[in-house]
């Protein structure tokens, strides 16, 4: 995959700061990502990791710096409105419908895209596959295996 169009990243963090009662938690941070690249943030706890992965989901709102999404300003937007952008994030925590079928799942989060029925029914075909999860499509999700379970998470976060 390729970096947006003029070749920018697709995300960007600008001079990301963030503050609590007047204690600098997060100074300066910047990162840009392009489309298809895998990045870790390394460093000692306490040094603002979890705070600047926050900021730029829109858990956290930065006192300064700016977070671009795909060339737009999404610093002041709330997380709902970055995740219909296709910037989103999946938790470390569990975070399936346990009672709901694997396909029911996916498409309670596709439900949320302005997306027709047929490309709904498309999309969720596609993720199924591309996770190995049309074995399980029909079963309730407690009743997945650890790994099954995750990769629903990583289909729903898709």
């Amino acid at each position: 995959m390729t970096a947006a169009a003029g070749g920018r990243p697709d995300l960007q963090a600008l001079d990301l700061v963030k503050r609590y009662r007047g204690r600098t938690v997060v100074k300066g941070v910047g990162l840009h990502v392009s489309c298809g690249e895998i990045v870790g943030i390394l460093g000692p706890n306490g040094a603002g990791k979890t705070t600047t992965f926050y900021m730029i989901v829109g858990l956290v709102k930065p006192n300064g710096g700016d977070v671009l999404f795909q060339g737009t300003p999404v610093t002041r937007l709330p997380v709902f409105r970055r995740a219909r952008m296709g910037l989103g994030y999946l938790a470390q925590e569990p975070s399936v419908f346990r009672k709901l079928t694997v396909a029911d799942n996916i498409n309670a989060i596709l439900e949320t895209l302005d997306l027709s029925a047929s490309a709904r029914q498309a999309r969720l075909e596609e993720l199924l596959g591309d996770l190995h999860l049309e074995h399980v499509a029909k079963q309730r999700a407690y009743t997945l295996s650890g790994g099954e379970r995750r990769k629903l998470e990583i289909a729903r976060s898709l």
